[in-house]
């Protein structure tokens, strides 16, 4: 089963054009970051055309401090599930089983980026992390845009952004922070979970799944699967964003199968 994971920028003068790749793309799986109001219809209703159902995460015609952004999940058949709970955004979060995969659960995230305030970050990723450290009996991943790490080392630790370019811990920020940030990362493999890039790839490849208008990036777009799941390829497709410039992330495209 192929998944697509992809922040689409909530560009709406391009939705066309993004639909356009991913619904020839043709993955089995299709989970779709800063959806807003203005676009939300237009993607599912592209997708529903070419056969996938679409869940659609709860989302405000406005937000505090930020876009309205939320999260949009495509498959041939989708099953909503119970939100996960104490997410402070609840747009930014969506939670649904797919019954062609073994019930597998997929949690589709978009992070809020750090200077969001009330610890919306810190609180967003708490939350996931509670949610998929708990027993469940079925296959669970997570996927989308984390907002994290700030960088990855070859002995696999990462820094967060609550440190500095060198690495220091900032005080404002704090150990609370950098807990939050890493759990999603690091922090669920003592659950049995893996980074799907890591686990084809390893640690020393160097990958950016966002960059900056003159270069340099961060791998902010990720798949964290349960043991359950196999992973036979998880790679970025950069032409997307580099070629025809249709977001600032790269899709992530995973080959996957529940054992």
């Amino acid at each position: 089963m192929v998944l697509l994971s992809w922040n689409v920028a909530g560009r709406q003068r391009r939705v066309d054009e993004q639909a356009d790749l991913v619904c020839a793309f043709g993955a089995d799986v299709v989970c779709l970051q800063e959806v807003t109001p203005a676009t939300v219809a237009g993607w599912v209703s592209r997708l529903e055309e070419v056969g996938y159902e679409v869940v659609v995460a709860e989302m405000p015609l406005r937000r505090e401090s930020s876009r309205a952004l939320g999260v949009l999940t495509a498959a041939q058949t989708v099953m909503p599930l119970a939100p996960v709970a104490n997410v402070p955004w609840p747009e930014r979060v969506l939670a649904v089983g797919l019954p062609a995969l073994g019930e597998t659960e997929v949690v589709n995230v978009h992070s809020p980026v750090s200077p969001k305030p009330n610890l919306a970050k810190v609180r967003t990723h708490e939350a996931i992390f509670r949610h998929l450290a708990a027993h469940a009996d079925h296959p669970r991943l997570v996927c989308g845009d984390l907002n994290t790490p700030r960088r990855e080392h070859p002995d696999g630790t990462v820094w967060t952004f609550a440190r500095t370019r060198a690495g220091k811990l900032r005080p404002e920020r704090g150990e609370r922070w950098d807990t939050a940030e890493t759990s999603l990362i690091r922090g669920l493999e003592a659950h049995g979970y893996r980074d799907a890039f890591r686990l084809v790839h390893g640690h020393e490849l160097k990958e950016v799944s966002w960059e900056w208008p003159r270069g340099g990036g961060y791998r902010l777009d990720h798949l964290i699967v349960s043991q359950e799941i196999e992973v036979e390829d998880c790679r970025y497709g950069h032409a997307w964003r580099r070629d025809v410039g249709l977001s600032d992330h790269s899709p992530l495209v995973a080959d996957i199968k529940v054992r």
